[in-house]
């Protein structure tokens, strides 16, 4: 009966570690995607933002090392290790007390994540240059363009931009312009300045934002909401490998006290 239940328990734990191997391989992708995505507005946040650099780099480290301590436990469990368990017990600790460290410290910091996020945005608006290869301004045209949406808080947010309003005739962001159905220049993404030079609905010599063929809804909004939706991803994850590990400790625990009351040189030693 005791050979048994070591059996299971060491099957069991074995299953969990491979799940555990798993989730830290997500979790080491959602950061390498931090740092390496140049097509949507995580991009403009990572190049200015050291707070979501150093989130990604953590996400990165606890899913290298959540994998290794998933690796470690499936030998461990295998060939009944008893030092391997004891180490995988200790370790799967320090990583949820990280776990929850980090936790406590994002939710409490998500109100400085947003006001960075507006001032890097609106920064970003001020200095925007026509006909410059930029990533920041690729990265900011493209969310405009997905999103459908103009500027951070209004489409005003543009009439900052010394560059764009010094324009004689009617001038406006390009990837803001109202996407129309029988349009299929979406496919590709327009960027710089685009300008309507035969315009007689303002004064000559004047670029008045209210002519504009762009969306008036800012992009605050809806990029909160998709920071805050990709975030809640992530969070989840991290949830679902903080139970797996709780029951892995549970497991390995166990599965150490049946290994001591076994006749040791029946267990492999290391």
């Amino acid at each position: 009966m005791g050979s048994a239940c070591i059996k299971v328990t060491k099957y069991f734990l074995f299953l969990f570690n491979l799940l555990f191997f798993v989730l830290g391989a997500v979790i080491l992708g959602f950061g390498v995607w931090i740092l390496a995505d140049r097509s949507s507005f995580i991009s403009v946040l990572q190049t200015s933002s050291t707070s979501l650099k150093v989130g990604a780099y953590i996400f990165i480290s606890v899913g290298a090392f959540t994998m290794l301590m998933g690796f470690l436990g499936c030998i461990g469990a295998v060939n009944e290790v008893r030092c391997l368990l004891g180490l995988y017990f200790v370790f799967l600790l320090l990583i949820l007390i990280i776990q929850v460290t980090a936790g406590v410290l994002f939710y409490f910091n998500m109100g400085k994540l947003k006001q960075e996020m507006g001032g890097i945005v609106t920064q970003l608006i001020q200095n925007y240059k026509d006909n410059h290869e930029d990533s920041l301004q690729e990265a900011w045209d493209y969310v405009q363009a997905q999103v459908r949406c103009c500027g951070w808080v209004s489409f005003y947010n543009w009439t900052e931009n010394a560059e764009l309003m010094n324009h004689t005739n009617i001038t406006y962001p390009c990837s803001c312009e109202i996407e129309r159905e029988e349009d299929d220049h979406r496919l590709q993404l327009r960027k710089g300045f685009c300008q309507i030079p035969d315009s007689n609905t303002t004064q000559p010599g004047v670029n008045s934002p209210e002519f504009w063929p762009v969306y008036h809804e800012g992009c605050m909004k809806k990029v909160q909401a998709w920071l805050q939706e990709n975030l809640g991803i992530i969070l989840g994850v991290c949830v679902g490998v903080a139970v797996i590990e709780l029951l892995g400790m549970l497991l390995s625990m166990s599965l150490c006290r049946h290994i001591h009351s076994e006749d040791y040189s029946e267990v492999p030693k290391y």
